[in-house]
């Protein structure tokens, strides 16, 4: 029975079988940029398992979000800039380091305690590489350079969820919070109030839902500044409706994407009883369709 080590590294060599003289030219074809929609995609597609519980699934889609690492690892191998051991390297050096209440002496006895520990030393890693970069002390308000932002790092090419998230917990860390979940209630009607009075300038006779037309040929057009404003204030009250995940310990990307499975089960379930009679949705009135979402709500708790 081959060992876990020796797993990995047949892995490892496939891949450079793949990307060496007389592979596949699919493979031997990629570059960085092209993969990387497939690495967001196989990155989904775990978390699609998971949300599922498929665990069969899952094993599949961890090797293929494996793979991309392989892949961008054997790459970087090809070009001469550094291989899959210089990747493992630093994953363990990261994971020996940041966990010293594991590997060291220093006390965490709680989560929030093990985040805090961890801030500190990101913190401190990337002080020390400015300073080595830099040749000089450099990065903190006592040496004159300018201290780095409790937000530096978090990306903006990860889903906006995510994103907002990720962006009012640093804030959070070092106390700009609400002190209740109470507060983000009223700032959630504060920003449903901002919404409505901005609409007050929409054009008559008002807000209409989007029509049958493909890409919304025939919808109103909405003057450029309005569309702006009207942006702004959805916008925020996302991020008031991410706060309110985040001070509950939900995961408001999660929540969503059950969210949007649960839509398209009560939908189909619809399309299913009025296939049955011969329609589509488009051939049903409103209230037909209204009475079919309800029918489908009661028929998920009859299966409960």
């Amino acid at each position: 029975m081959p060992t876990t080590g020796e797993r990995f590294e047949r892995a490892v060599s496939i891949m450079a079988r793949l990307r060496g003289p007389g592979g596949c030219p699919w493979d031997r074809e990629q570059t960085f940029d092209s993969i990387k929609p497939y690495t967001l995609e196989e990155a989904y597609e775990v978390l699609e398992a998971i949300d599922s519980r498929d665990w069969d699934e899952l094993t599949g889609e961890l090797g293929d979000l494996l793979l991309q690492v392989l892949f961008y690892a054997q790459m970087a191998k090809d070009q001469g800039t550094f291989s899959i051991d210089e990747v493992l390297d630093r994953l363990s050096k990261k994971l020996v380091d940041r966990h010293p209440h594991v590997f060291g002496d220093v006390k965490a006895e709680t989560s929030s305690e093990v985040l805090r520990n961890w801030e500190a030393l990101k913190a401190e890693e990337k002080r020390k590489g400015r300073n080595a970069d830099a040749g000089k002390t450099a990065g903190t308000e006592k040496d004159g350079g300018a201290a780095e932002s409790v937000l530096a790092g978090i990306s903006s090419a990860m889903p906006a969820l995510l994103e907002a998230h990720k962006l009012s917990s640093r804030a959070a860390r070092v106390g700009f919070d609400w002190p209740n979940v109470d507060g983000l209630f009223e700032k959630l009607h504060e920003e449903t109030e901002e919404l409505r009075e901005q609409l007050r300038d929409f054009p008559a006779p008002g807000p209409r839902p989007g029509g049958p037309d493909v890409a919304g040929a025939g919808r109103q057009q909405t003057p450029e500044d309005l569309r702006e404003r009207l942006e702004d204030e959805v916008g925020d009250m996302l991020f008031v409706l991410v706060n309110i995940a985040r001070y509950l310990s939900l995961d408001p990307e999660s929540a969503l994407r059950k969210t949007n499975r649960k839509f398209k089960r009560r939908f189909h379930w619809m399309e299913e009883q009025l296939r049955a009679s011969g329609r589509s949705p488009r051939e049903a009135t409103a209230d037909e369709l209204e009475s079919l979402w309800q029918q489908s709500k009661e028929q998920e708790r009859g299966n409960r």
